[in-house]
């Protein structure tokens, strides 16, 4: 299940319950400013996360996976690729029950 753009799992964060935050994916505005550039390049670009995008990982997410203070050392990208993975096989499975 993807749980926001970058790659976060909302799942795992501090903030979730503090802040009330129902993760990027459901929500229009972040607790923490007034827009994310990662949310909104994805939902601009009519992608479900980061790692559907062409261009990943871009520039922008780099800088924020690897942020000395907000940063995860990459785990987010990770996370991305393996959501990215999962579409493709369960469209695969999809694709290949598809009467030809």
């Amino acid at each position: 299940m993807i749980e926001s753009r970058c790659g976060l799992l909302c799942s795992e964060c501090k903030y979730r319950e503090q802040m009330g935050c129902k993760g990027c994916v459901n929500i229009d505005k972040p607790f923490w400013g007034d827009a994310c550039p990662l949310k909104s390049c994805c939902e601009g670009r009519k992608q479900e996360h980061c790692g559907s995008c062409p261009e990943f990982p871009c520039e922008v997410l780099n800088q924020f996976a690897y942020a000395e203070e907000e940063g995860d050392n990459g785990k987010r990208i990770e996370q991305c690729r393996q959501w990215q993975t999962q579409q493709q096989v369960k469209m695969k499975k999809e694709y290949s029950s598809v009467p030809q």
